[in-house]
């Protein structure tokens, strides 16, 4: 079967390169189209063309922006069905996530097309010393300048999005490295984007090796890295950036606190879908779970059964809940950290089997932090349950980590809210729900080893925005 060319998008033209590759689907095995990888050649036409385009993309006022943001919104909604069945066929995530994250994407774009028209600006009185007086203050933001912006496999449509709507809301060209697993969403979006009046040149798709990378940290002409993937890449492409800004969206081994006032179902069906959804390869999957003592029992007991009740298979049918991971790499490193995990201690309730790059949902118990699935980021379908005597220690236990992206609280009691907002290390505190809750347009980011900056569409734009301060006579 002759495979479907998907060209890379070099500054509004497709274009074929002599370094083709497959992509295949992870479910199947199967190749599902072709594409190309660029090289130095492709990425410096991409900046220049960005570089040229520059001035007017700034000038572009923003009724014009948010007509071309609404427009790629209301034509990534009319092709839903279509993107959530791409998204499916290069990453294996089942049709039901695949069709929310279409939804999200149209969300995010849509919020774009309104916060393209108020930019962030402050008026300032300056007369608070004498030297002041009669003085007074306009900082207004300015675009950055050329961005580049790495995506990974997981949320291949709407972490692209995350970083293309900002940007054009922003008047700031952008250049996306997707995932050379899972490139196929973000060039479908592009053909999507070139049908609106953007300038040509403000945006491209340059699929690239991961060790092609450097062409983007050593080129002076790009003035911001927007990376999201794993915290090892993250944190080498800051060392390598210079004098570039960078933000950082990296992994984590998100905490959920169970405590013993809180809704036990409500409880155990959010940790259930957290702790397995696309098989927990999301960066604020819910991964390490601490139930107060007295409801210990019952909570495992229930979310046992929950986690058994989980449909796998097939990530095309609509009833599928669990499917493969993204290869078998990732499924026999998580094999490995279960057994190393059972070798030092830990129990397995439910799961711990590998076969291809399936791997089951799987809970462990008796774990402690020297063991991989709760001290690293696991990006699979495991989970721990331990139990805990007091709040403040169950704080302290999602606390000791090198992560902190978001944490979920299940609690009603408001002294123990305010307890978990104070002293959670996280970027982001979510009560009655698991960390893996998230609107688009929240601020979205964490501390420590998972990040830097943050996105959430306000948050992104001002990111890629820089003040600039005019002072005038009154």
């Amino acid at each position: 079967m002759k495979l479907l060319p998907h060209p890379l998008y070099l500054a509004g033209e497709f274009c074929k390169t002599s370094l083709s590759t497959q992509i295949k689907n992870p479910y199947s095995g199967k190749p599902v189209a072709e594409t190309f990888l660029g090289t130095w050649k492709e990425v410096n036409i991409s900046v220049q063309k960005a570089l040229e385009v520059r001035k007017a993309l700034q000038e572009t006022p923003s009724y014009k922006k948010s007509g071309i943001l609404h427009q790629i919104a209301s034509e990534i909604e009319k092709n839903r069905q279509h993107l959530a069945g791409i998204i499916t066929s290069e990453c294996a995530k089942p049709l039901k996530l695949s069709l929310a994250e279409v939804d999200r994407a149209v969300f995010t774009f849509q919020t774009a097309a309104e916060e393209a028209k108020r930019l962030p600006k402050e008026y300032i009185d300056l007369d608070w010393m004498p030297a002041g007086e009669n003085k007074e203050g306009l900082v207004k933001y300015f675009p950055l300048g050329i961005i580049a912006g790495f995506t990974p496999f997981n949320f291949p449509l709407n972490l692209v999005a995350h970083k293309v709507a900002p940007a054009i809301a922003a008047g700031c060209p952008i250049i996306i490295k997707p995932s050379p697993k899972t490139p196929l969403s973000a060039l479908e979006l592009a053909k999507i984007i070139d049908k609106t009046p953007l300038s040509i040149g403000a945006f491209s798709v340059i699929p690239l090796r991961n060790e092609d990378a450097h062409l983007f940290t050593d080129d002076d002409r790009i003035q911001m890295l927007s990376f999201t993937g794993s915290p090892s890449v993250g944190w080498m492409l800051k060392e390598k950036a210079g004098k570039k800004k960078v933000v950082l969206e990296l992994g984590g081994n998100a905490g959920v606190i169970v405590s013993d006032d809180c809704d036990l179902n409500l409880a155990v069906k959010k940790c259930v879908g957290g702790g397995f959804s696309y098989s927990g390869q999301t960066c604020i999957h819910t991964q390490r779970i601490y139930v107060h003592k007295n409801i210990f029992s019952n909570f495992t007991g229930m979310f046992l059964k929950g986690v058994k009740n989980l449909k796998a298979g097939d990530p095309t049918d609509p009833a599928t809940d669990i499917s493969v991971m993204i290869d078998e790499p990732a499924a026999r490193r998580t094999e490995t950290w279960v057994k190393e995990a059972v070798k030092a201690g830990a129990k397995i309730l439910c799961g711990g089997k590998r076969k291809g790059n399936f791997f089951e949902p799987t809970v462990l118990t008796n774990t402690d932090n020297a063991m991989n699935v709760c001290s690293e980021e696991v990006f699979a379908p495991v989970v721990v349950l331990e139990p805990y005597d007091t709040f403040e220690k169950a704080v302290a236990m999602v606390n000791d980590s090198e992560f902190g992206l978001q944490a979920g609280v299940f609690t009603d009691n408001q002294k123990r809210i305010n307890h978990a907002f104070s002293n959670l290390d996280v970027g982001g505190v979510i009560i009655n729900n698991v960390p893996n809750f998230r609107m688009d347009h929240m601020p979205y980011g964490g501390i420590k080893n998972s990040g830097l900056g943050r996105e959430g569409v306000k948050y992104a734009i001002v990111e890629m925005m820089e003040p600039r301060l005019l002072v005038m006579d009154k």
